[in-house]
């Protein structure tokens, strides 16, 4: 059995499957995404990328017996937290796969991304209509994919 109830968004109902003999109770908040975090070939490659071509910055670096292992990446503009950890193998079996989708407002701020991406010379789809909104997608140095997914939905025919 499903229950479902308001949730804090009106236009929304959370729903939670009833285990037998328990009652569904309501799921405990949880108010965003702390971070994501990435496998890669080389962390200080991907934090450049990352810091070059998306405007993140270095909020923390992880050094294990001198190497370089890991960095935690923030995006000053939105909060929006990022990891990358050296893990090759790991990389490698993600070369393009698209784990993560970050978001812009509009097709506008999307258009000044293409620009941006065209500036720094990096190579990117066409922009298409996704299941949401409109999105691009590009690859890091690993070869992963990495879109930007408008959160405006294109307007159905």
């Amino acid at each position: 059995m499903v229950r479902r109830w308001e949730s804090a968004f009106p236009s929304k109902t959370v729903h939670q499957r009833e285990s037998s003999g328990h009652m569904a109770q309501p799921f405990p908040e949880i108010c965003g995404v702390h971070h994501v975090k990435i496998p890669v070939r080389d962390p200080a490659v991907s934090r450049d990328f990352y810091c070059r071509v998306l405007g993140f910055e270095e909020e923390i670096s992880f050094d294990e017996k001198g190497t370089l292992m890991g960095v935690a990446l923030v995006d000053p503009r939105s909060g929006v937290r990022y990891a990358v950890r050296r893990e090759p193998e790991r990389a490698e079996a993600l070369r393009g796969f698209d784990p993560v989708a970050l978001a812009v407002a509009t097709r506008a701020d999307l258009d000044a991304w293409i620009a941006h991406l065209d500036q720094h010379n990096v190579e990117h789809g066409p922009v298409m209509d996704g299941h949401i909104g409109w999105v691009v997608g590009f690859q890091d140095p690993d070869g992963i994919e990495v879109r930007l997914y408008t959160l405006e939905r294109p307007v159905s025919a």
